[in-house]
């Protein structure tokens, strides 16, 4: 009778994780996880905001259908009716449960995180969500700000808690009441951390002295980045303590120390982060249902954190669009798991010691797209169809394609075939590439060039993400009747992966690449 569903979407996670590799993190809970999930090293969102990537993995389309690029229109009013993943688990037996942040709320999700469609009862969001931008963190001084760094007391918060850790305790109660009432259940747990502020309990802090943090590899602005291609953070430079450092727009570095303090704060805010998830599965193993559930971790974009003087999201670069994803099939991605077997047992990142490896690892380039089709796939229920070229009035489809084939990793070490392939042109098998793309306002850094309204779209820049490059263009963008010209490019740029991992050194400009804006256009 089918595999219930645990999907877990984190808000602004990029994979500083262990088990993507990362030496300083101690994240034991995701990474016990990802020991016996298939985990994608090269996963992509297809914008790095939250409404629009978020509407884009939850419906299988691309910003380009949904018609989402900001905050302010709902896809079914603005677009087409498209089915969501939750409401197609729900059409096929599934009680669907929502659990703080899955949806952006507002009117881009019809300000009920598309409730009913998309959830059998109405969606949990945590009382003290309501606190997050208020003035909770203690200065130097004594008194309170809304600071973007902000270590708290958890006993002096509103209601003495912060919104993961209710959003957790929910998420569990869900779960007993499942399995008291024997339902199939498709549960999606967003967390808001570490999206800013980065507002956490203090003792994380301990995990991470200031002497281990270094910048980023990148911390200045590349000489080749087009101006139009810069995102200048305008959210974090209204935080209290980043707008008393008077940082000039929009290129001004902000002081080291302070870029060492964000980085410490976000790494604290990613334990805390994994704290919640460990008991969550914890309490998984606890039910006895880690036997027969799938569970999906994932995020909707990644957040610079200094590289090319940039920081939060809101670009095309691999720090804003790259994100963790990873999957946990019983049976699948591990050898049977007996009924009311430990999974998860509960790691605490204060005294855990070592790593562990992904049971199973995929290099492929994969989108957040393929989520609503792999997890049919999986769950045993029919795939959704490939999307025709225009898609407004079909209400079920994918423009994404289900992963499923890519989980028997020894087929990765399995020379390509090279049959079909006439010695002439490029000849090799279609590697994948993910699509990402941003709207920028102008050609410059603007105060809206982070979040431009529908309506204030000038330029589209459309990113393609191979496994050994990333090519990006900028072309003229219509917001009337959603159209981008490909004859018009603004600025272009193209980053060879192996030579520049970090995407510093931009060579568009001497390099030929009409097979790439061929294949950008496919």
């Amino acid at each position: 009778d089918g595999m219930n569903v645990l999907f877990i979407v984190v808000d602004d996670l990029r994979p500083i994780l262990g088990c993507y590799g990362d030496k300083l993190v101690k994240s034991p809970n995701i990474d016990q996880l990802a020991s016996q999930s298939m985990l994608f090293s090269n996963a992509y969102a297809q914008q790095a905001v939250c409404a629009p990537s978020r509407v884009s993995f939850l419906t299988g389309r691309r910003p380009d259908t949904t018609r989402l690029y900001d905050f302010y229109s709902y896809w079914r009013v603005h677009a087409g009716n498209y089915s969501t993943m939750p409401q197609y688990f729900k059409e096929n037996g599934y009680v669907t449960l929502s659990v703080g942040k899955v949806f952006h709320p507002g009117v881009s999700s019809n300000y009920s995180d598309d409730y009913p469609y998309s959830w059998s009862i109405p969606p949990f969001h945590p009382s003290a969500e309501k606190y997050e931008n208020d003035k909770t963190c203690r200065g130097k001084d004594g008194k309170l700000y809304a600071n973007l760094v902000c270590p708290v007391d958890v006993t002096e918060m509103p209601g003495g808690t912060l919104p993961d850790i209710q959003s957790t305790e929910e998420a569990i109660r869900l779960l007993s009441v499942m399995k008291t009432n024997r339902q199939k259940f498709f549960l999606a747990v967003g967390y808001h951390k570490p999206h800013i502020p980065l507002r956490y309990p203090q003792e994380f802090l301990k995990l991470y002295p200031l002497e281990n943090i270094t910048l980023a590899p990148d911390p200045w602005v590349p000489k080749k980045l087009p101006s139009v291609a810069y995102n200048p953070w305008t959210d974090i430079r209204k935080r209290d303590d980043v707008e008393a450092l008077n940082v000039s727009f929009p290129y001004g570095p902000l002081p080291d120390d302070f870029q060492r303090q964000i980085r410490q704060s976000y790494y604290a805010a990613v334990s805390y982060l994994d704290v919640q998830v460990g008991l969550l599965l914890n309490a998984l193993d606890n039910v006895g249902l880690s036997n027969n559930t799938i569970v999906v971790f994932t995020a909707d974009h990644g957040w610079s954190l200094g590289e090319h003087g940039e920081w939060a999201k809101y670009s095309n670069f691999d720090v804003a669009t790259r994100v963790p994803l990873m999957f946990y099939v019983p049976g699948m991605t591990t050898s049977p798991v007996p009924q009311g077997a430990r999974v998860f047992p509960y790691l605490d990142p204060f005294s855990h010691i070592g790593g562990s490896a992904p049971q199973g690892q995929s290099k492929k380039v994969v989108e957040l797209v393929s989520v609503f089709p792999t997890l049919a796939e999986l769950a045993g229920l029919q795939v959704p169809p490939a999307c025709p070229e225009t898609s407004f009035s079909v209400v079920l489809c994918t423009e994404g394609t289900s992963i499923v084939h890519y989980f028997n990793v020894s087929e990765e070490n399995v020379e390509e075939g090279k049959e079909g392939c006439d010695g002439s042109d490029r000849c090799f098998i279609e590697e994948p590439v993910a699509f990402s793309q941003y709207p920028r306002p102008a050609d410059t850094p603007q105060w809206n060039s982070d979040k431009p309204k529908l309506k204030d779209i000038r330029i589209m820049g459309y990113s393609m993400r191979a496994i050994d490059y990333r090519y990006t263009v900028w072309v003229r963008f219509d917001p009337n009747n959603f159209s981008a010209d490909f004859e018009d490019v603004h600025a272009g740029e193209l980053y060879m992966m192996e030579t520049d991992p970090n995407q510093d050194y931009n060579i568009y400009n001497n390099t030929s690449h009409g097979w790439l804006l061929k294949k950008i256009l496919g």
